[in-house]
């Protein structure tokens, strides 16, 4: 996700010239051309589109820090090491407190979380909060929130402030008391999740019959929903398939699916990215990019965490990278030619770099 329209992603260089202060480039070749560190919303491998064209622009030396798809295997990637470049992919942040301020998927997330919501109430052929009217009582919508993440959480806080009752799932039984404290039911299937959670709070991939059972627990609660909203993601891998056709068709007419992870395949089988499908009378959205929908503060949020991880790395006007910091080491993905990232290694059908002498 990002805050801008990539069409857009010409006029949004962050261009720093250590030592010279800050260059206004009229063009983006003068921003290849001078800038030393380049901040991009999108680097080459977070923009399949155009990209690979940027490659052929940077010099050996430069910096460039954004969003870059870390874990996709997209060998552009290793392109951009053999460039010389120093590579720092905003997706590995880690979940300490130490980098809040700098996690750009949690801002983003934020947003998305919140505008899904808005979506489904527009959507939606009937209102969410429960009325007492001369015509009778309007009943409250109901909605599902699969996944509790930043995402998963800030859709249930909108839909709770829209008047909605809301129910909410995550594999990750740990999060329970998240959902509670901001007005949701946590919904408890009878799965094993005890390996549930990865590295940094992000759920785990789990086996295809994991997700089976926990398709067929969860269609009696699809069902019952007048909106759900899915953002259920794996970091690097295809987003599970977790709403079937069959548990769409179960939904009442008019109902509303909004699907986050559309970007990567969706949680829901029908969904098709960028488009709205209506199928057996559901209507289902599946917005890669939500946070664009919202960009004054997106951009806002954006452009804080950004400038707190630039400040993290340059000290006295000059670029140092402490790779004994968590943040510089987990986030640094290229650096002297070559991917220096363990897990993007992986991911590039790479071994991992020996380890240094003692």
């Amino acid at each position: 996700m990002m805050p801008v329209d990539s069409r857009k992603r010409a006029r949004l260089f962050c261009v720093v010239i250590l030592g010279a202060g800050t260059l206004l480039a009229a063009s983006r070749a003068d921003v290849f051309a001078h800038a030393e560190i380049l901040a991009q919303v999108r680097t080459p491998g977070a923009n399949p589109a155009g990209g690979r064209g940027e490659v052929e622009a940077l010099r050996p030396g430069q910096t460039l820090i954004g969003l870059a798809d870390p874990l996709s295997g997209d060998p552009v990637l290793a392109e951009v090491a053999a460039r010389g470049v120093t590579l720092f992919a905003l997706e590995l942040m880690p979940r300490i407190t130490r980098a809040q301020a700098m996690d750009v998927l949690s801002s983003m997330a934020t947003v998305a979380g919140y505008k899904a919501v808005l979506l489904a109430a527009a959507a939606l052929p009937r209102m969410f909060p429960m009325l007492m009217t001369a015509a009778g009582t309007v009943m409250p919508a109901r909605v599902f929130v699969i996944g509790a993440g930043v995402a998963g959480l800030q859709a249930i806080a909108t839909a709770r402030r829209l008047g909605a009752t809301v129910n909410a799932y995550d594999v990750r039984p740990a999060v329970k008391e998240q959902v509670e404290s901001v007005g949701a039911r946590f919904v408890e299937l009878p799965l094993d999740t005890a390996a549930a959670e990865g590295q940094g709070g992000y759920a785990q991939a789990q086996d295809e019959e994991f997700y089976r059972r926990q398709r067929e627990t969860m269609t009696r609660v699809v069902a019952a929903s007048d909106v759900v909203v899915a953002t259920a993601a794996i970091p690097g891998r295809k987003s599970p398939v977790l709403v079937t056709s069959a548990m769409v068709a179960g939904m009442a007419a008019g109902s509303v699916i909004v699907d986050l992870a559309a970007e990567r395949g969706g949680n829901c089988e029908l969904t098709e990215p960028d488009r709205t499908v209506v199928a057996h009378d559901v209507t289902i959205l599946g917005p890669t990019n939500l946070p664009a929908t919202v960009p004054f503060h997106a951009s806002q949020m954006f452009a804080k965490n950004l400038s707190t991880f630039l400040l993290h790395l340059v000290t006295g006007g000059t670029l140092q990278l402490d790779l004994s910091d968590q943040i510089t080491r987990d986030t640094l993905v290229a650096r002297g030619g070559e991917l220096v990232h363990d897990a993007v290694r992986g991911a590039q059908g790479l071994p991992p770099r020996p380890a240094p002498p003692a």
